[in-house]
This record gives structure tokens, sequence and C-alpha cells, in this order.
């Protein structure tokens, strides 16, 4: 519906924000790095129902650890 998909986007924008703020870098430039590794789609919004039951500090922290093993690993394969 509607209305979840507001949600999820809501949860997902709120979190690429508190990641970008913990990382002390700009919004654009965490949402460019978790979209190039396309970790919004297939972790924030894929596994919305687990996550948004969270702190969000937890979440950050997860996003955090996730998108640093992906970009390795990504780097690894290239």
């Amino acid at each position: 519906t509607l209305s979840n998909q507001y949600r999820k986007l809501h949860f997902a924008v709120m979190v690429i924000e508190a990641t970008a703020k913990k990382q002390k870098v700009k919004g654009e430039v965490m949402y460019q790095r978790l979209k190039a590794q396309d970790l919004i789609r297939q972790r924030l919004l894929r596994h919305y129902e687990t996550l948004h039951t969270q702190s969000l500090n937890w979440v950050v922290e997860d996003t955090i650890e996730t998108l640093n093993n992906w970009e390795k690993e990504k780097k690894q394969i290239q």
C-alpha cells in the first residue's frame, strides 16, 4: 500500500541522514555510497519489517558495518 511504501521510504531517509551524521559526511554523500552498493533497496527497504523495530542507533551502526563490508567485498572482486 501507499502508506506502507511511505513508511519504508521515511525510514530509509531517516537512516541515511543519521548514518551520514554519524560518519560526519553530507547526506548526499552517504546516499551515493549506499546506492552504489544497492544497500538501500537490498537492506533498508527489503528488511524494513525487522530493522524498524530496532533502535535508530543500532540500525545506523549496522548500516555502517554492512556498507564497509560490502564496499570491501566489491573492491576484492574487481
